[in-house]
């Protein structure tokens, strides 16, 4: 993944509105069958080249929510995110 929605996530539907790739899936679609929002590693890119950070966390009401997670599979990531930002699951907006 690149970024992870844990689960605090209260499926308000913000996050999937403001994805510009869709990779965020709402709790009906989530392939581990949690009650939460979903995004898939191979497509999050992290916003590279829509937004100057994640417009999920940017759009989330819940502090938190949405943490940095290890590189996935997509072809785009934020280098200035440290491995020990991503390996703490720091949140992605403070």
């Amino acid at each position: 993944m690149s970024v992870y929605i844990n689960d605090t996530c209260i499926n308000c539907g913000a996050c999937i509105d403001e994805c510009p790739v869709e990779a965020i899936v709402d709790e009906d679609d989530n392939p581990t069958g949690e009650e939460i929002y979903y995004v898939y590693s191979n497509k999050c890119v992290e916003c590279v080249g829509y937004h100057d950070e994640p417009a999920c966390a940017t759009a989330c009401p819940t502090d938190g929510c949405i943490t940095w997670d290890a590189i996935g599979e997509s072809p785009s990531h934020r280098d200035e995110i440290t491995e020990e930002q991503r390996s703490n699951k720091a949140p992605v907006v403070e």
